[in-house]
């Protein structure tokens, strides 16, 4: 129909029929022959604007019989299929055939059945044309394929994982190799890629990995508590691609199929002894990939980078993050919660309730509903304990305050049997500390009964060798501190009467020692 509009066009002009033949590429007597059917249709240039292909071809030629369908039966309900398929992994077509065909035996064959599905389908599946901004957007995944590092010693074989990053815009990439997929790694790899672009995106686009996210979801996916404290001091926003909707990050997938074939496809027969040197090979075949020319767009990564996505990318910060693992914990009753392998204090009274810690290569933070309840220099003794003094009760602190060398002060200062019956409590134990609640029950005592006291009944313990605080406490309960101590000298009265027959000492001197 096309040229038969042009031919009618240059007929109005005033074209001979051999012109017009010539400019439309057809021989003069199919000129002739449109323009007799225009004029006999009365058809004139130029034609009214609402004039379909169709309509001009029934014009023309009038109705034409039309083209024999090869749909004989009515087509099946493609929609509940697919939908049938989408909900049961394990049904195939050829069982929905079956059924299909057994309600009626005369319909289509399987493989006419399969043609049709998949035209249907092929109808169905639209692609919304994604739009980039400069410098908004940066996708990043894992490739597929791997690149062999061998020990050199062992000969053993790791296989390391190929980071790949790529800017929306203008489809600069970064890749780098990692021992593996891990969060570290994960985290690692986003930094080095912001450093690589010299700035950093609005969004960041990854894939729904296990270290990334936590639960995918096609609304509102939970991120990574690491990767989420990332993005917060980057000032970036990580929006995961749909699960199962790889178009949702295109460029990145076209970037790992590039760097594929372009990087790790090149590097097949080098044989790698560690990280290091594989790095190095793959970045210098980065710049070559980047300075590649495009086959359907102007220029190459590198100048597109340069000229668009370089100056919309924002700065970096002035600190490098420092990657930290989260973890979810809950508070033992001695007011610690554990953090990779050591105990770490909170206030007592978050004692049975959940926090969050925050793990890095220096530090422990500890938070409680966002807010941030304790912060420690990181420790790696394993199985010990870091404690803050104002995170204990007071009546912990009171406790501990109470060293052996202030207990023995206080005895002294109360008098010589208290502090002789302390030394004598602590050295009767196996261990000193074990005497230390013995010697705070006899403080405490000291400041019920007055130290006076506490000091009488120190001397009865010690006298009967009763070096125990229950034994203290029942003299003063008892006020056996005022008793007098068995086999103690005691002072008798002696009073001499006066009698004509008792005789003196002064008579027995007289007799001069003469024998009765």
């Amino acid at each position: 129909m096309r040229k038969i509009r042009e031919i009618l066009r240059l007929s109005a002009l005033g074209l001979a029929q051999h012109q017009i033949a010539r400019s439309c590429s057809i021989v003069q007597s199919t000129v002739h022959k449109y323009l007799k059917l225009a004029e006999a249709a009365q058809l004139h240039w130029p034609l009214p604007g609402d004039l379909t292909d169709e309509k001009l071809d029934e014009l023309l030629f009038g109705k034409r019989p039309a083209k024999p369908s090869r749909r004989i039966h009515p087509p099946p309900d493609f929609a509940v299929i697919h939908l049938e398929l989408q909900n049961h992994k394990d049904l195939t077509l050829e069982l929905l055939w079956r059924e299909y065909r057994k309600a009626d035996p005369t319909c289509y064959g399987y493989s006419r059945f399969c043609d049709l599905y998949r035209e249907w389908r092929r109808s169905q599946s639209c692609t919304l044309r994604q739009v980039h901004t400069p410098g908004e957007r940066l996708f990043v995944d894992y490739a597929g394929a791997t690149v062999p590092i061998q020990n050199r010693e062992t000969g053993e074989v790791h296989h390391a994982a190929i980071f790949v990053a790529a800017l929306g815009y203008s489809s600069y990439t970064f890749a780098e190799a990692t021992w593996t997929q891990d969060l570290a790694c994960w985290i690692s790899s986003h930094i080095r890629a912001f450093e690589y672009f010299g700035g950093l995106p609005m969004l960041v686009i990854p894939d729904n990995p296990r270290t990334g996210v936590t639960r995918a979801c096609r609304y509102e996916p939970d991120l990574n508590p690491t990767y989420n404290d990332m993005a917060t001091h980057y000032g970036v926003a990580v929006l995961p691609a749909r699960p199962r909707k790889p178009r949702d990050k295109a460029v990145v997938e076209n970037a790992v199929q590039v760097v594929q074939r372009w990087i790790v496809a090149a590097l097949r027969k080098r044989t790698f002894f560690g990280l290091l040197d594989l790095n190095q090979a793959i970045a210098e075949l980065l710049i070559v990939l980047n300075q590649k020319k495009f086959r359907k767009r102007e220029g190459t990564r590198a100048s597109q980078f340069a000229a668009h996505d370089q100056p919309a990318l924002r700065s970096l910060p002035a600190e490098r993050y420092e990657i930290g693992v989260w973890r979810r914990s809950q508070v033992d009753l001695d007011y610690h919660v554990r953090a990779e392998g050591h105990f770490y204090s909170v206030p007592y009274q978050l004692t049975g309730r959940e926090v969050d810690t925050r793990t890095t290569a220096a530090t422990v933070e500890i938070f409680h509903h966002g807010l941030r309840v304790a912060s420690h220099m990181r420790s790696f003794a394993a199985d010990h304990s870091t404690t803050l003094a104002e995170h204990r009760p007071k009546a912990h602190q009171q406790y501990l305050e109470w060293t052996p060398s202030r207990l023995l002060s206080w005895a002294e200062s109360a008098g010589p049997h208290t502090a002789q019956l302390f030394r004598r409590i602590l050295d009767s134990k196996p261990h000193p500390e074990m005497g230390y609640r013995s010697c705070l029950g006899l403080v405490r005592l000291g400041r019920k009964h007055t130290v006076e006291r506490l000091e009488a009944a120190a001397a009865r313990a010690l006298h009967f060798g009763a070096y125990s605080f229950t034994s203290v406490e029942s003299i003063l309960r008892h006020h056996l501190e005022q008793e007098p101590l068995p086999g103690a000298a005691v002072e008798v009265l002696r009073v001499v009467a006066v009698h004509p027959n008792i005789r003196g000492a002064a008579y027995f001197d007289a007799l001069g020692g003469e024998s009765c």
